[in-house]
């Protein structure tokens, strides 16, 4: 059987048939497009591939003047760590160490990681140190929650700030007491990850939906095949992997590449309680209320009042308080919030009120009550 030559075909239009089948093409491959698809690798993980997390304690030395002044665990380390390197402390010896900080260094194992490879690690201050920066990290063991070693770090602290103090003032521009080492810790030990040990890959969704988890489980089985995946429940996804382990990575990596349409997702607004911000998501829809909401403020004005006699009188000088108490309360009068079918019709009615962040905390809690806001409604 021989290979025959590509053909290639070549079609002449006039002008005005070639914009207008220009104009068809791009119609129909515009309609080809899934609307509002999502890669399935930013919609879920795989069960078994995840970092680990590491955590050690160490020293810090080369400190300029800014290390640990009173931390006694600070001089207890130094002075172990001393003692393996032959060096030998006479007792009582008072140790001025404002050179050296103690530290715990934590980092993020991740999966598939090998021994001799790299990891970014993150050190943080541990006693009363000023600065951390020009400091170098001494070798420290870095631990898993099995109490084995996995990696080992050491290297050069570099920190984009700067700190100065003086007669009680100090100015310090960004956070000098901690810090990242990039390729600071050298894996010494494997996390084993199997894949597909069993015949099977679970695929967990980030977030809870059935809808969602059921449109996955049809992509999949559109582009592999029926029952080739199966959802388990809301979450969890079960893919019959291929039989070969070196056709597994090439199929994972087509499976996080399926565009995924998740559809709407729940309508939510979350509050944090702290801070007053109120962030709400595009789903979320009010109906037609009224709302009546006043701002009450007290205002309490001390200031001392001093008594003094005059100088023929006998008596002493006295000083007492005077405080003023002041009440007010910004007009409430009731507004009619219309409902909104779109995220910035709610905008605009909400902001119709006048209401601050704080106020609005405590309008859309009793919309909520009332029935008027569709949404669910989280307090962080």
């Amino acid at each position: 059987m021989t290979n025959s030559p590509p053909h290639f075909f070549s079609l002449a239009l006039r002008p005005a048939a070639s914009s207008g089948l220009k104009l068809a093409l791009l119609l129909a491959s515009l309609l080809a497009l899934p609307v509002h698809a999502e890669r399935l690798k930013d919609l879920a993980t795989i069960q078994g591939v995840r970092d680990n997390p590491l955590i050690g304690y160490g020293l810090m030395v080369g400190l300029d003047g800014s290390g640990d002044q009173t931390a006694p665990f600070t001089t207890q380390s130094l002075n172990t760590m001393l003692a393996q390197l032959g060096v030998t402390i006479p007792p009582g010896t008072n140790l001025q160490i404002k050179n050296v900080a103690a530290v715990m260094v934590t980092a993020a194992l991740p999966a598939f990681v090998r021994p001799g490879q790299t990891i970014d690690i993150t050190v943080s201050s541990l006693g009363n140190a000023k600065s951390l920066r020009g400091g170098t990290l001494l070798m420290t063991p870095l631990k898993g929650s099995d109490g084995q070693v996995y990696a080992l770090a050491q290297g050069n602290m570099v920190i984009g700030g700067a700190g100065a103090s003086a007669g009680g003032n100090s100015v310090k521009i960004n956070q000098l007491s901690a810090g990242r080492i990039p390729a600071g810790a050298i894996v010494e030990r494997a996390v084993n990850s199997p894949l597909a040990s069993n015949g099977t890959i679970m695929l967990e969704l980030n977030k809870t939906d059935f809808g969602t988890a059921q449109k996955a489980v049809d992509a999949i089985n559109l582009a592999f095949g029926p029952g080739t995946a199966t959802a388990l429940d809301a979450r969890v996804i079960q893919v019959n992997a291929p039989a070969r382990p070196e056709d597994r990575v090439g199929f994972l990596a087509r499976i996080e590449n399926i565009d995924v349409d998740p559809g709407q997702s729940i309508a939510k607004v979350v509050i944090n309680a702290r801070t007053g911000s109120v962030v709400m998501n595009q789903t979320v829809r009010i109906l037609d209320c009224a709302v009546a909401h006043g701002n009450l403020t007290v205002v309490i004005k001390t200031e001392p009042v001093v008594s003094q006699p005059n100088a023929l009188a006998a008596g002493t000088t006295v000083t007492a308080q005077r405080s003023q108490i002041e009440l007010s309360q910004a007009g409430g009068a009731l507004q009619v919030v219309r409902g909104g079918a779109s995220l910035a019709d709610v905008v605009k009615s909400l902001n119709a009120l006048g209401a601050n962040p704080q106020d609005l905390v405590s309008i859309l809690q009793a919309m909520k009550a009332v029935g008027a806001l569709r949404a669910e409604l989280e307090i962080i």
